[in-house]
C-alpha cells in the first residue's frame, strides 16, 4: 500500500531542511509516527500536525539537528496545504484486494 501524500510532503521537507538523505529522513518521519501510534499509510493532515508537534522534535533532537522549533514550524506551515485522502493505488494494489 502507499504511504499518504502527507507522509510524503513530511519526508521531503525534513530531507530537504536537515543534512539527512532519503533513508534517514523517511526512518525518522517513521519512528515518530510509530511513538505515536500511526501508520504511515493514513496519516492524516491533522494526525500528523500533531506528531509534528511532539514526536517529531524528539526525534530530530536525539539526531543532533539543530534548531529542531523552527524547522518544525515549517514542515507545520506547509502541511496546512496538503490535501487528506487516500494514498493512490497502484493497479497492482487493486487487483491484489480484489483477489486476483
Amino acid at each position: 500500500m502507499p504511504t499518504s501524500p502527507v507522509f510524503e510532503y513530511v519526508c521531503e521537507q525534513v530531507e530537504r531542511l536537515t543534512a539527512f538523505n532519503r533513508l534517514e529522513a523517511r526512518g525518522t518521519v517513521r519512528i515518530a509516527l510509530s511513538v505515536a501510534g500511526l501508520d504511515p499509510d493514513t496519516v492524516t493532515p491533522a494526525q500528523m500536525g500533531v506528531v509534528i508537534a511532539r514526536t517529531l522534535p524528539h526525534e530530530l533532537n536525539m539526531r543532533g539537528i539543530a534548531d529542531v522549533a523552527a524547522l518544525c514550524r515549517t514542515i507545520a506551515t506547509g502541511l496546512a496545504g496538503i490535501q487528506s485522502g487516500p494514498a493512490r493505488s497502484s493497479a497492482d494494489d487493486v487487483f491484489r484486494r480484489l483477489g486476483g
